[in-house]
């Protein structure tokens, strides 16, 4: 009956436990067997050379991929609405120790191209203005829309012309490949993306995001970087056996899609009240006051998102029997 958000949304059984069976004596910090896994592994899973870092926050695989490549006196071009605008606290501009974020416009919290090269070509390149260092997109957006290979690498091929890092915030990364029915290397690095933080405790995790580099001498200075941070934990093997469980059957994508089907229940039965179309486990919803108050009154919780409208979000443990009384609900309204 709650949809306000994945974050609230229990551990899955693969997670609990790899974490139990984690429960030994080895080295610490990231020096442990199962750390040492985590670039071969993702490698697998990407089809490259990666090099990951566990971290225990998507903030923190944000800003540490941020830091990476932009310097204080630069820039990071992203959406409006974007998270790392919006909900970090101003952890990106502490983390890089002031970078600027250059805000863009977009429908359904997308950058384009064109808007992207626009903005650019109205920078000097003198010490008078910022200049920016990198580019930061959402997969899926903070709309729930999904960029699809050909979206990305045309950002990838311009951020390249210009010399710009491309990160991706991919807290519902797994939502956005279950969408596309891709492989995850065709829209992260053929697509030109240096730098993922991949989400997992939205999906089912429950202490642990990864940050993938594309370009593995990023990470370099991202090591140094997670330790200055406070954020290089001392058991690191519970967060990578986090992770390892999760890509072990593809238990990531097997969540991810399972939550995406129920809110495509939701949007059938919402109908034209969709503020935007659903492309992972988000539904956007019009909604009265007094609608919002009827479903509330049935037991149903989610967030209101502005003026007349609400916020719901399956969760990977929402099925379609949990989903069906809400959409019902909201047929009936």
């Amino acid at each position: 009956m709650r949809f306000f958000s994945d974050n609230a949304a229990p551990a899955c059984p693969a997670v609990l436990d790899a974490i139990v069976a984690a429960n030994g004596q080895d080295t610490a910090y990231d020096g442990d067997a199962l750390s040492r896994r985590l670039d071969a592994r993702f490698g697998e899973l990407f089809g490259c050379e990666v090099a990951v870092l566990w971290v225990p926050s998507g903030t923190a695989a944000n800003c540490l991929a941020l830091t990476a490549m932009c310097p204080p006196h630069g820039g990071i071009v992203c959406h409006r609405e974007a998270h790392i605008q919006n909900d970090e606290g101003g952890a990106p501009e502490f983390y890089t120790h002031g970078a600027k974020l250059m805000l863009l416009d977009g429908n359904g919290a997308k950058l384009s191209p064109a808007t992207i090269a626009a903005f650019l070509s109205t920078i000097r390149n003198d010490v008078h203005q910022v200049q920016p260092h990198a580019i930061s997109i959402t997969q899926a957006t903070e709309a729930g829309r999904v960029y699809t290979p050909d979206e990305v690498a045309a950002i990838g091929d311009l951020a390249k012309a210009r010399g710009l890092g491309l990160h991706m915030d991919g807290a519902r990364f797994a939502n956005a490949v279950a969408h596309l029915g891709c492989m995850p290397a065709d829209v992260t690095w053929k697509a030109g993306v240096d730098a993922l933080s991949f989400g997992f405790i939205k999906n089912g995790g429950m202490s642990a995001e990864a940050l993938v580099f594309f370009r593995p001498e990023l990470a370099k200075v991202a090591h140094y970087r997670r330790k200055r941070a406070g954020l290089l934990a001392s058991k690191g093997r519970f967060l990578a056996a986090q992770l390892l469980a999760m890509l072990e059957g593809d238990v990531w994508l097997a969540n991810a899609r399972s939550a995406n089907i129920g809110a495509s229940m939701l949007a059938r039965a919402a109908g034209d009240r969709l503020v935007h179309a659903v492309e992972a486990n988000e539904v956007f919803l019009r909604l009265s006051a007094e609608e919002a108050t009827a479903l509330r009154a049935q037991g149903f919780d989610f967030y209101d998102w502005g003026a007349g409208q609400a916020r719901l979000v399956v969760a990977w443990d929402q099925d379609t029997a949990t989903v069906a009384p809400l959409a019902q609900a909201i047929a009936n309204l």
